[in-house]
């Protein structure tokens, strides 16, 4: 049984997922080489879009990008 009152909020704790939220600009690794993910995931976009991408995006500049193509993707759904 947990010491909470019942009306009383449960704490909060920070996880993986609230970095994910983080903007890219102020990521402490932005500026390393994209993930292993990210290239891969980034083809498949520039295939769709018929967009080149850069080969030497950092991993602070790869979501951005993803999220600028996937706009552009059939696959969106938009």
């Amino acid at each position: 049984m947990s010491n909470h009152a019942a009306d009383e909020p449960l704490p909060t704790t920070s996880g993986p997922t609230d970095n994910a939220s983080k903007d890219p600009d102020e990521w402490v690794t932005g500026d390393e080489p994209m993930t292993g993910a990210q290239p891969s995931y980034l083809a498949t976009l520039a295939r769709d879009t018929g967009r080149k991408v850069p080969e030497s995006l950092t991993k602070a500049e790869a979501p951005k990008l993803i999220d600028e193509l996937q706009s552009q993707s059939p696959r969106s759904g938009r």
